[in-house]
């Protein structure tokens, strides 16, 4: 028991909850391919799940135990573990040993290049997860330290040969991150101002912040329509939009999401990835 219960907690670090960004990145450059029978493809497909959300929300749980604790919507498997101190000093260790078993796999399929993708993750997550200066608590640079999900793609295009994307791609990627690194800050507004946590969400408040969603949604589906012109995913993305305005003027407002709110929006939000990612990979409407 206490092993699979060791177990258990390891893969919460890892949030399976929030893989769908990590996933969505890697599968974008290899839409309309034939990838289904290739080791390549399915060896990094595994490592976009569990080894490097691992190491990014391993890292920074090490040092936010403080705000973890007091955070309702962590200790399962959507949101996040809740470790103690026995099983957050240990966690180190088990971090560098995913890593060392998972890099040298993929620097002998795809080259010693692979190396910059893995070091320039390994100073964003230092400078990110500093326990005094981290870049975590200096709003915005911790939205800015989001582009870094972009090596995803990087690494997805080096491992599988493919074309690199366009620059509006990126773009439009770049927002995405953002977009969703800026979604989980509302939902920890309360236990960071206990905590005394300074995040743009924070310094904003729960409506600048929702405005600021609202926007970055809006930029994203004019991309979708006028630059990729694609009417269904731009569509989808309008009605994202429509449900965020009446999120903050009409029903939630400013008020505090329960416990049981943020669990129905984060499997909501991982239905809602999951038909993005056929339909983004099934039309390469990005690409």
């Amino acid at each position: 028991m206490p092993v699979l219960h060791q177990l258990k907690f390891l893969l919460q670090v890892s949030r399976p909850g929030l893989w769908f960004p990590t996933l969505w990145l890697y599968l974008l450059p290899t839409s309309q391919m034939e990838v289904w029978d290739s080791t390549h493809f399915w060896l990094g497909f595994a490592y976009a799940t569990f080894p490097i959300n691992f190491l990014i929300y391993g890292w920074n749980d090490i040092v936010d135990q403080a705000t973890d604790q007091a955070n309702i919507r962590k200790g399962n498997f959507l949101f996040g573990a809740k470790g103690n101190s026995a099983q957050l000093q240990a966690l180190p260790n088990y971090l560098i040993v995913v890593q060392l078993l998972t890099y040298p796999i993929f620097i002998y399929l795809a080259g010693w290049k692979m190396l910059w993708i893995f070091l320039a993750l390994l100073l964003v997550c230092f400078l990110y997860n500093l326990p005094e200066k981290g870049l975590r608590a200096m709003p915005p640079l911790e939205l800015l330290c989001q582009f870094a999900y972009l090596l995803i793609v990087l690494f997805s295009v080096w491992l599988n040969d493919t074309p690199m994307p366009s620059w509006e791609t990126f773009v439009y990627l770049s927002l995405f991150c953002v977009q969703s690194q800026l979604i989980g800050e509302v939902m920890d507004i309360e236990p960071d101002t206990s905590a005394g946590r300074s995040t743009t969400a924070t310094r904003l408040g729960m409506k600048g912040t929702k405005l600021l969603i609202i926007c970055v949604v809006a930029i994203e589906a004019a991309l979708l329509f006028l630059v990729f012109e694609d009417y269904i995913f731009g569509g989808m993305l309008l009605f994202a939009l429509g449900w965020l305005l009446l999120d903050l003027f009409l029903i939630f407002r400013t008020q505090t999401y329960t416990l049981f709110q943020m669990k129905l929006f984060g499997w909501g939000s991982n239905g809602i990835a999951i038909v993005s990612m056929i339909y983004v990979w099934l039309t390469g409407c990005l690409l």
